[in-house]
């Protein structure tokens, strides 16, 4: 469980679990200022959002836009938005999945729910 069998270094364990947060802040900075996009219909729409999954833009094609069928805009509207959603969420496994795995029971601190 911990090295020679005996009580865990305190400091040492300290000094990890900071190295963590820094690097869980700096992954979730990183997430926050990237920015991802998703589009639907061909790119008759387009929306971008943050790898925080903030929606930050959305771009339509004129040609997308027709008064008597405002329900396919919106459809397509929706379908952009989630596209650029699993954009983010794929980014943000990549960058906190190491993160998560460190934090747990095989991770630096060897400790279980870490």
């Amino acid at each position: 469980m911990f090295p020679g069998g005996g009580q865990p270094d305190m400091q040492q364990l300290l000094q990890q679990a900071q190295k963590m947060q820094q690097d869980l802040m700096a992954a979730q900075d990183e997430l926050a200022r990237t920015q991802v996009t998703g589009s639907a219909g061909g790119g008759l729409v387009t929306a971008t959002v943050s790898g925080a999954g903030e929606l930050l833009a959305l771009e339509i094609s004129p040609s997308a836009v027709d008064p008597e069928d405002t329900e396919t805009l919106g459809d397509l509207i929706v379908a952009a938005v989630r596209d650029a959603n699993r954009a983010a969420l794929e980014m943000q496994s990549q960058l906190m999945g190491p993160l998560a795995q460190g934090m747990g029971a095989g991770g630096p601190l060897g400790l279980p729910g870490m």
